[in-house]
């Protein structure tokens, strides 16, 4: 039994050792972790990845830029009937505004100009002039107030 008690109580005290050994303080090696996406979507410091994004945005995008058509694709009667339009609403306003401010006063009634008919009516507070699209049925009402 001694024997079995010298064997057990060697074993414990090389193992002790062996616990300080590994546990006794010495320099430790690391490196720093660096974490890289793999998928494009997500970025990351791949430089590169932008290309794939924007093809991705570009593929996905279904709005068309009106502005960037060509001069084949622009309607030149369309263009002078809105020019014209244009024109003659301003023409009209200016006509309004002019009798309104001026000597004479401006003639109530119901004027058709391409596609818009117009409504100058007096009222309380002033001439109302009622404006409308005849192809939308759009109708926009201005008051120009008495002074």
């Amino acid at each position: 039994m001694k024997t079995l008690l010298r064997f057990s109580h060697s074993f414990v005290v090389l193992a002790a050792l062996c616990a300080l050994a590994l546990l006794a303080p010495r320099p430790l090696a690391a490196q720093d972790l660096v974490y890289e996406p793999k998928n494009p979507s997500f970025g990351g410091g791949n430089t590169f990845n932008y290309s794939w994004l924007l093809s991705s945005a570009q593929a996905q995008n279904k709005i068309e830029d009106k502005s960037t058509k060509s001069l084949l694709e622009r309607d030149p009667l369309k263009e002078f009937e809105q020019s014209m339009n244009q024109q003659i609403l301003s023409q009209l306003s200016r006509q309004l505004i002019t009798s309104q401010f001026g000597e004479t006063g401006i003639k109530e009634g119901t004027y058709n100009i391409g596609a818009y008919q117009i409504n100058v009516t007096p009222g309380n507070n002033g001439i109302s002039v009622q404006i409308t699209d005849s192809g939308t049925g759009n109708q926009t009402t201005v008051v120009i107030p008495f002074f």
